[in-house]
């Protein structure tokens, strides 16, 4: 029980009383402890660099793509495919369920030919033509790695630097730590590929988790309503609509004035928000207004409403508004079994929209200030899981190694970060932890990952936690 030296008369509720006592300043302290103010609300100290990138735009592929098939070239596994994965390459390392009971574990090399692209010779698959076109844009890192070995918790540590739920996402940081540009728009857009199946997404992945609900992605759904109850019920128009917000902000100030609870004033902002979004939000969406050589850049498929494709159109019309962190997530990567025909069929869905954003981005001038960054959760094994055939293997999670690629927004271009062994099992050099990826990608939106903290239930919370080291290498 907290003493206070201080009773509040009959009838008064605690904090009532604590609005009224010393002229509001009990209201002020009461406010400030219910905000869980932090950095953001003081001084800016985080912001401690010129910004090379205004926004990012983060192509998520969940499941885990196979860095193997993609990006990590190893004659080495190829020429040994079919022979036991060597205890000295393992060291022990634990595996899944799904594998970890198997008597051998086949080696496997790609199951498609590599080539090297770009000035800077990086290497590539026969499945990414159009990223490889646009090789020397990018930088592949191929050298991360991360601690989660299941899909639940790594999505969640990709997203929130931590693998136990209820973190905040990378988005709500950089909402709660940057602001917003467009006060029409959210600063965090959240894209989900419709109809597509693989590992579950939940909102909590987007979510503000401590930090204040202002700071939530918002989702926007390839439907009639592009986000749920934004649109007047039957029979209220928007003179009505704003009516009614007029009268209700009026009850809030009222009650702020008696309570100084500062919740009411983001729920007073969130509720302004909407009414905007009612006008803006059809604007962004609608792509009837894109000529039909950027629906050729992008693929036919962008004419779809919630394809990847037309996501990734999307992002770039959203990155025109201002949105500041726009999110995609694209599943079906999680590849236990038919890696050929699985690894075909996604690339042939991502690839040409992915490469497509780029090159749009750049066309436009946008591309400078912008951070695309394409990657998932994880890696996938080097050895077979279940039967080993040439035409149909399965690969299991691997969170030793992995690849991603990152461009524009002050990322280098043409070049290759890091490297594994000759069988991509572990990092031997560059290695680039969760932690690092995240740091490194604050410190090109101007932000010192150290210092945008945000404390709740007595500590200091940050999205590194207190680990991570800005990859200085690749940043131009």
């Amino acid at each position: 029980m907290i003493c206070t030296g201080y009773e509040s008369p009959p009838g008064m509720s605690r904090r009532s009383a604590l609005a009224s006592f010393g002229g509001g300043l009990g209201s002020l302290a009461l406010g400030n402890l219910l905000s869980n103010a932090g950095a953001a609300d003081s001084a800016p100290d985080f912001l401690t660099n010129a910004p090379k990138a205004k926004r990012v735009i983060f192509l998520f592929q969940a499941g885990g793509p196979s860095q193997v098939e993609l990006f990590d070239h190893k004659p080495r596994l190829t020429k040994e495919q079919g022979q036991e994965l060597p205890d000295s390459i393992r060291m022990g390392q634990r595996l899944t369920g799904m594998s970890g009971n198997q008597a051998s574990l086949p080696l496997v090399g790609s199951a498609y030919p590599f080539a090297q692209h770009g000035q800077g010779g990086t290497w590539m698959s026969d499945r990414l033509p159009h990223t490889a076109a646009i090789a020397d844009d990018i930088t592949v890192v191929k050298s991360m790695y991360t601690e989660a070995i299941n899909h639940g918790p790594g999505v969640t540590f990709m997203q929130s630097g931590s693998q136990i739920a209820g973190r905040p996402s990378i988005g709500s940081w950089l909402s709660y730590g940057l602001g917003s540009t467009n006060e029409n728009l959210p600063a965090f857009v959240v894209l989900v590929t419709k109809n597509k199946k693989g590992q579950p997404l939940v909102s909590r992945l987007w979510g503000s988790g401590f930090l204040p609900g202002k700071h939530d992605g918002v989702r926007f759904r390839a439907d009639k309503d592009a986000v749920l109850y934004l649109n007047n019920p039957e029979g209220l128009d928007r003179r009505s609509r704003r009516l009614m917000l007029d009268r209700l902000e009026e009850l809030h100030h009222l009650q702020l004035a008696e309570s100084g609870d500062t919740e009411l004033e983001t729920r007073i902002a969130q509720y302004e928000m909407g009414f905007r979004m009612q006008s803006s939000i059809p604007e962004v969406t609608d792509l009837s207004s894109e000529p039909d050589h950027v629906f050729n850049l992008y693929g036919e498929e962008a004419r779809t409403p919630g394809t990847y494709a037309a996501n990734c159109l999307m992002a770039r019309r959203l990155a025109e508004k201002g949105v500041q962190f726009i999110q995609l997530y694209h599943q079906g990567w999680d590849h236990h079994g038919n890696v050929p025909g699985g690894i075909k069929r996604q690339c042939l869905e991502t690839d040409k929209a992915s490469a497509a954003l780029v090159t749009d981005l750049k066309q436009r001038g946008l591309l400078e200030d912008t951070l695309v960054v394409w990657g998932g959760e994880f890696g996938r094994t080097n050895y077979c899981q279940g039967k080993f055939t040439l035409s149909n293997f399965g690969r299991d999670h691997h969170p030793r190694c992995f690849s991603i690629w990152m461009a524009g927004g002050g990322i280098k271009g043409g070049m290759t970060y890091g490297e594994t062994d000759d069988y991509s099992y572990n990092v031997t050099e560059g290695g680039v932890h969760v932690h690092d990826f995240h740091a490194t990608m604050m410190h090109l939106l101007g932000i010192d990952h150290e210092r945008l903290t945000y404390k709740y239930q007595g500590r200091h919370f940050r999205l590194t936690d207190v680990h991570g080291h800005v990859v200085k290498d690749i940043l131009s």
